[in-house]
């Protein structure tokens, strides 16, 4: 038995960032005769180890042991940014629910696309919660669950109402917008607020239900 060619045999497959073939392999060793009985001790010797020698085709390569996978399974936290259009309709709903969105519109003073919407979705944040009975049946949406829980609330009652904002001297919707902001400045979420909205003077009793 050739040490120095197992030796050689193991590390250029190692190194190898895919699978190497047979012949290949054969080329750089003395004993070339003898590639199948060292590639194949070398199979032998890693068989219960934390990764394996194994032969697709005639090609040959190291991958982890079946036996380990679901221990190397990474859960990654994916950090998500939010556009100032999807705060403001993420607000409102919040304060507005159950709304539909022409009623988003209204409030913003701006059309949307379906991107705020499907974003805040995504996150799972806000759901549908069946349609308004008037001409056209526009989907009704919600907060969900997941949001109170993100937000540290105990329940919706839990967001400041309108006295409780104008005590603090924020007298138009920002108000209600800025509060999500706050609250959502953590380490699970990256917000990038877009500024290049213009800024109105809707008064906050057109953004914010009486309490």
């Amino acid at each position: 038995m050739n040490d120095k060619d197992i030796k050689l045999l193991e590390a250029i497959i190692f190194a190898s960032g895919e699978p190497v073939e047979e012949n290949d392999l054969k080329e750089k060793i003395n004993d070339k005769k003898n590639i199948t009985k060292y590639l194949n001790q070398i199979k032998e010797f890693y068989k219960y180890r934390g990764f394996n020698l194994i032969k697709t085709g005639n090609k040959w390569s190291f991958r982890t042991s079946d036996e380990l996978i679901d221990d190397l399974t990474i859960f990654k936290t994916q950090k998500r940014k939010i556009s100032r259009a999807a705060l403001e309709t993420l607000s409102i709903i919040a304060y507005q629910q159950p709304i539909t969105r022409s009623e988003i519109e209204n409030i913003r003073g701006v059309q949307m696309g379906r991107g705020s919407i499907d974003h805040l979705m995504e996150i799972g944040w806000i759901k549908p919660a069946g349609r308004k009975n008037i001409p056209g049946k526009p989907t009704l949406w919600t907060t969900t669950d997941l949001f109170v829980e993100h937000f540290g609330l105990q329940t919706l009652s839990d967001l400041p109402n309108k006295d409780e904002l104008k005590a603090s001297g924020f007298l138009d919707k920002r108000a209600a917008i800025a509060t999500i902001s706050d609250l959502a400045n953590n380490d699970d979420l990256n917000q990038n607020i877009n500024d290049t909205e213009s800024e109105d003077e809707n008064n906050i009793d057109d953004f914010i239900r009486s309490s």
